[in-house]
């Protein structure tokens, strides 16, 4: 039975003013203009959130598929209907755990697939990482991995300098995998290297990352100039200014910058003691901080929250709405599935009051609220 939602329609072409999404099942079946539309709500494709580590009190970061399934539950109801769980660097037997406790969910739908951040990362640059786990990367743990996920393995952060990091990007994305570059001291010339192996996509551009220098420009500026990779961002006003966040967008323009949480556990919760990866977390006034350094520990956002965000940064509409479905969707190999309002693809879609907070969410053709 075809059902039908009007309002300001957000495309990727840009937003109609008085336009309508239909669906049928689970795929969208028409994308108009409505004329007899008055006004309404914002009617946006479903949040595609490519980088997560958890939220609402519970993580993705020990591999319990309960936990999971929880996290992705509070996402959804803030606008999230396709996500990544992501990990964090952790021993090989915690990977393949995860990897086993999770694929049942990718098969289900909860998940979209796993993102690992690490192990293979930069000790200068490790961040919220937990030193301890850190290590060159290991083709047979990638191997072992890869065979015991399948495509439920989707993307994994590794630092470019690292011994072994180019094979390994060449074996992740032989198998479908995106490599993604990030928690790195790489210079400009080894992020070039690790591009032309195949790297795609930018982790939490300029966190976790060497800064930019006029003699020796880095890994921000390398991504940031590279056409096929993606730069996630996180749009909190923590981890980057916004006028970084407006300066990076516009470099890359919307179709290259991906707007992230990295949320963990506390994301929707009351300050207080949390934990990531093992690590003790302090979170006050909604900044997650390491207990043992005050380095950044992920995020308290959500994606409603980083769209309203970058909105009141500057950055347009229609852009911005790329920015948070339709490139993570492409960036992650999704984007003929979800990520935008067009005929065919599965019907995600959000309706947003005036001040682009969440009212209903439906996804695969159903109403979750």
């Amino acid at each position: 039975m075809t059902q039908r939602v009007s309002g300001k329609v957000v495309t990727p072409a840009g937003v109609i003013r008085q336009g309508c999404v239909e669906w049928d099942g689970e795929r969208i079946t028409a994308v108009a203009e409505y004329p007899s539309v008055r006004d309404g709500h914002w009617i946006l494709p479903g949040f595609v959130d490519m980088h997560t580590h958890g939220g609402g009190g519970h993580t993705f970061t020990t591999g319990d598929a309960d936990e999971a399934r929880q996290a992705a539950a509070f996402h959804l109801r803030h606008g999230t209907t396709t996500l990544l769980a992501s990990l964090v660097s952790s021993p090989f037997e915690l990977m393949r755990s995860a990897t086993a406790a999770f694929r049942p969910l990718v098969r289900e739908g909860v998940l979209a697939g796993i993102h690992f951040e690490g192990p293979y990362l930069s000790a200068a640059r490790c961040g919220a990482q937990n030193p301890e786990y850190l290590r060159d990367p290991s083709p047979d743990e990638l191997t072992e991995l890869i065979e015991l996920g399948g495509p439920a393995i989707r993307m994994m952060t590794l630092a470019p300098e690292r011994n072994g990091a180019l094979e390994a990007v060449k074996l992740l994305t032989a198998h479908r995998v995106v490599a993604a570059v990030g928690h790195t001291d790489a210079t400009y010339d080894e992020t070039r290297a690790a591009i032309a192996a195949g790297a795609s996509v930018g982790t939490h551009l300029f966190n976790g990352m060497r800064p930019v220098h006029h003699r020796e420009p880095g890994p921000v500026t390398a991504l940031l100039d590279a056409p096929n990779v993606v730069c996630e961002l996180v749009a909190d006003g923590v981890h980057l200014h916004d006028g970084m966040l407006t300066f990076a967008s516009s470099v890359a323009g919307p179709e290259r910058s991906a707007l992230i949480t990295d949320a963990m556990a506390a994301a929707g919760m009351p300050d207080g003691e949390y934990e990531l990866g093992g690590q003790a977390v302090t979170v006050a006034d909604g900044v997650a901080r390491l207990a043992r350094d005050g380095a950044i520990a992920g995020s308290t956002l959500t994606m409603d929250e980083a769209l309203r965000h970058a909105v009141a940064a500057g950055i347009p509409m229609a852009d911005a709405t790329r920015m948070v479905a339709t490139t993570p969707a492409r960036a992650i190999g999704l984007g003929d599935q979800v990520g935008a309002l067009q005929v065919g693809l599965r019907a995600d879609l959000l309706m947003l009051d005036e001040d682009l907070n969440v009212v209903r969410v439906l996804r695969a053709g159903a109403w979750q609220n």
